[in-house]
């Protein structure tokens, strides 16, 4: 048994003795965790509680989408970004100790209708583009052994290749670039964090679009993005927005992912859908959102006040 798996079968004994019924519904393989998560709102569940990294998450709100019944997660798999972002971290004890606390906050959740595959809901982001294209050639064998590791790894393979530019239309405004994350949370990856306005709790998508063919453009990017200087950089276009459209240049694919699992190709688009799910969140996770997104107004103003 892997060291996961004897984690997870601790953290539910765990549960168990502190009183809350726990009934195990394994995944059979990717693309399950839906079908599981109806089957246990039609049996009466008043919980669903997703162990797993942020691809299991998304199946499993595919399967929840207008249900009253709470999400609860537990962190696990390559990368939990949601985990990140509302605070419960990375070790999965630890985050179901603060189960018996967390509190219910109903959010919004992205659709996504692409080429290739059914409409979508997501709640992390949706991306179009580089990042997408490094998630659909992804090397497997990288990915069970070196974690997010292998995702840097592709990434920084890209260096020299030739980007595929697409077009964008984001309530009204055209736009050519070779990649679109429109987010609604600020980690990206768990490690760094590009839409550093984006809130779970408020009613819209953080656009960033990125322009140019040259893959070498991007370690600009990436320096901005390290250094939280990417607004107003050359090449980049960041803006609030509850809807998108994207059209491919026709030839090759252009590819978008949903919570960093492939979600086909384009032509795409995305748009909010209110009041979607009920999350349980850490019960000061609002108070937190509310203030990063203060201190981040504050940092516009000051950057925007003259000297």
């Amino acid at each position: 048994m892997r060291s996961g798996q004897r984690a997870l079968l601790r953290t539910i004994e765990t549960l168990r003795t502190a009183g809350h019924a726990v009934i195990e519904r394994p995944t059979t393989g990717p693309g399950t965790a839906a079908a599981i998560a109806r089957e246990c709102l039609e049996q009466g569940a008043d919980l669903i509680l997703a162990a797993g990294g942020d691809g299991t998450i998304n199946e499993v709100i595919n399967g929840m989408a207008h249900s009253q019944v709470p999400l609860a997660i537990l962190p696990g798999g390559t990368a939990n970004v949601l985990s990140m972002e509302l605070g419960l971290g990375r070790r999965l004890d630890a985050a179901a100790a603060m189960l018996g606390a967390c509190v219910p906050e109903r959010v919004s959740l992205g659709l996504l209708r692409a080429s290739g595959v059914p409409p979508r809901f997501f709640l992390l982001m949706a991306g179009v583009g580089l990042d997408a294209h490094i998630v659909y050639n992804l090397n497997l064998d990288w990915k069970a052994h070196l974690g997010k590791l292998s995702y840097w790894l592709s990434g920084f393979g890209q260096l020299g290749r030739r980007l595929e530019e697409f077009d964008v239309w984001v309530e009204g405004r055209h736009q050519r670039c070779s990649f679109a994350l429109a987010s609604r949370v600020r980690n990206y990856g768990g490690d760094i964090e590009i839409a550093r306005s984006a809130c779970l709790l408020e009613n819209k998508f953080e656009i960033v679009l990125f322009e140019g063919e040259n893959a070498f453009q991007y370690l600009k990017y990436f320096a901005g993005v390290l250094t939280d200087t990417l607004p107003g950089m050359d090449g980049v276009v960041m803006l609030p927005a509850r809807q998108a459209r994207f059209e491919g240049p026709g030839g090759r694919r252009v590819y978008v992912q949903v919570d960093g699992e492939s979600a086909g190709w384009l032509p795409a688009s995305i748009e909010l859908v209110e009041n979607a799910l009920t999350l349980l969140v850490p019960p000061d996770f609002r108070e937190r959102s509310l203030a990063r997104r203060e201190r981040r107004w504050r940092g516009f103003s000051a950057k925007a006040s003259p000297r």
